[in-house]
């Protein structure tokens, strides 16, 4: 007769695959989004660091080439994809939050076009 075999993939709980390329969420602080800095990624075969300029925003993909699965064929590896992610802190401390607040009194919506944008569009709604 014959036999039939059914493999099943334990799902990881950092890595997802397609192919050859594997991609991951990548936490990031505040202020590592908002100034840039030199970030630790996992990889499968240990950590390796990125740069994330300036500025960076949640859902920001960027491309680590070579650092995925290597090519079942022999040649190659796929790419390892770090989406970030902009983590708020749910717990300041008191001088986090004077910080914060003198920061949100200087925000004047030139650094945020996203939210100038909305509320631009919420106003042509009105005229």
């Amino acid at each position: 007769g014959d036999l039939y075999v059914v493999i099943m993939v334990k799902e990881h709980p950092i890595f997802t695959r397609n192919g050859d390329d594997i991609a991951c969420e990548v936490p990031v602080s505040i202020a590592q989004a908002a100034l840039g800095a030199q970030i630790e990624i996992p990889t499968i075969s240990g950590r390796t660091t990125l740069k994330i300029p300036p500025g960076t925003q949640t859902g920001a993909e960027f491309r680590i080439r070579g650092k995925g699965f290597p090519n079942v064929r022999g040649y190659g590896h796929g790419d390892l994809l770090a989406r970030m992610f902009v983590e708020v802190p749910t717990h300041l401390s008191s001088k986090q939050r004077e910080l914060l607040e003198q920061f949100a009194k200087l925000e004047n919506g030139e650094g945020s076009p996203l939210v100038q944008g909305f509320w631009d569009k919420v106003k042509a709604l009105f005229e």
